[in-house]
């Protein structure tokens, strides 16, 4: 029998989920969804638990994201299995969200997607220097989901609307810079600050913790936040092109590889998610636009284009930012019929 994706266990008075699909770099699917949840329900209102450790087996990353062809080939028909799969996943996202217990998360190696979305809601998030963070869904025609709406435009100035329209990628210097992560410790700390909290010692992050460097995105923080502070797409395109800069420059020739709905989609994911005033209710959001996005042309495209075929050259329908419809828009958020709705667990 193989070894289970997901390792829950108890360990002195710590509960402990280990990500153990190395060789989809931890990418989640729907059955290790529910292992966590599981375990996460169990100990809850566990006297023995006192917090719970989450990490992963292997070097190679946290968590790459959600099983992307598996959603692809479910989108591909009725939807069915994908719907249930975000689901399950944005209830565990805000089951940890609004978790009574400390949670810390090691986020060592790539997290995105998926991966961001079972570490940001944690309280204590240690990056290390192998640490790569993205939310690169506009690449693939998606959105930043599993709470990207909560967290990004939550984040300093316009630095989340920057990262969810290019997909830029970061180093820990600048997730800890930005508040994406608390804490830096170096890779060789790892195993002794895990030791450490599975100890109980509640500062163990701090202990621990060195300093990541400087963050290389302060030189380009005034830029960001007036650049990208439009609430049109087209209006960020604008602003790029007549800063003139290389750097604004190098954004825009980013975003013009991207989906132009998808970049439409995920600027009013941003913006209404920054007014909401509940983490449930842009996770209701979300899911709206993930059962519907999933079938797509766009997604199809992106997925055969980056992950299936791999020749990175996906053909837009529609390819321009003006041929996307405020109707198109406005029908991948409208409300689902009341018993299809998304609602938390708890």
């Amino acid at each position: 029998m193989s070894e289970a994706e997901v390792l829950t266990r108890i360990e002195g008075r710590v509960g402990r989920i280990t990500l153990n699909r190395p060789k989809a770099l931890h990418a989640l699917n729907l059955a290790m969804c529910q292992a966590m949840t599981e375990a996460l329900l169990a100990w809850r209102d566990d006297p023995a638990v006192e917090s719970v450790l989450l990490d992963h087996a292997g070097e190679r990353g946290f968590c790459a994201g959600g099983d992307i062809r598996m959603i692809a080939e479910s989108g591909a028909g009725d939807a069915r299995e994908a719907k249930a799969f975000f689901h399950a996943e944005y209830r565990l996202n805000h089951l940890m969200f609004v978790y009574p217990k400390p949670i810390t998360a090691v986020v060592d190696g790539i997290v995105m997607g998926g991966g961001v979305g079972i570490s940001e809601p944690t309280d204590v998030r240690i990056a290390t220097e192998r640490t790569t963070y993205a939310m690169p869904e506009t690449g693939i025609g998606l959105f930043p989901d599993v709470g990207g709406g909560w967290f990004l435009p939550r984040l300093p100035g316009e630095t989340g609307t920057w990262l969810a329209l290019t997909g830029a990628r970061l180093k820990a210097a600048d997730t800890v810079a930005l508040g994406i992560h608390t804490h830096f410790v170096p890779t060789e700390r790892v195993e002794a600050l895990k030791a450490a909290v599975l100890a109980g010692q509640t500062d163990a992050a701090s202990r621990h913790a060195g300093e990541a460097g400087p963050p290389s995105l302060a030189a380009h923080r005034e830029a960001i936040d007036r650049l990208f502070a439009h609430n049109s797409v087209e209006a960020i395109f604008d602003a790029l092109e007549t800063d003139g800069s290389d750097w604004a420059l190098h954004q825009l020739t980013t975003l013009r590889t991207k989906s132009p709905q998808s970049l439409n989609v995920t600027l009013r994911q941003l913006r209404v998610g920054r007014r909401m005033t509940e983490f449930a209710e842009v996770m209701a959001m979300e899911y709206r636009l993930g059962g519907r996005i999933v079938r797509t042309h766009d997604f199809q495209e992106g997925v055969r284009a980056v992950i299936v075929d791999k020749d990175n050259a996906p053909q837009w329908s529609p390819a321009s930012l003006e041929d996307v419809s405020d109707a198109a828009v406005d029908a991948l958020f409208a409300p689902l019929p009341p018993d299809e709705e998304w609602s938390p667990l708890i």
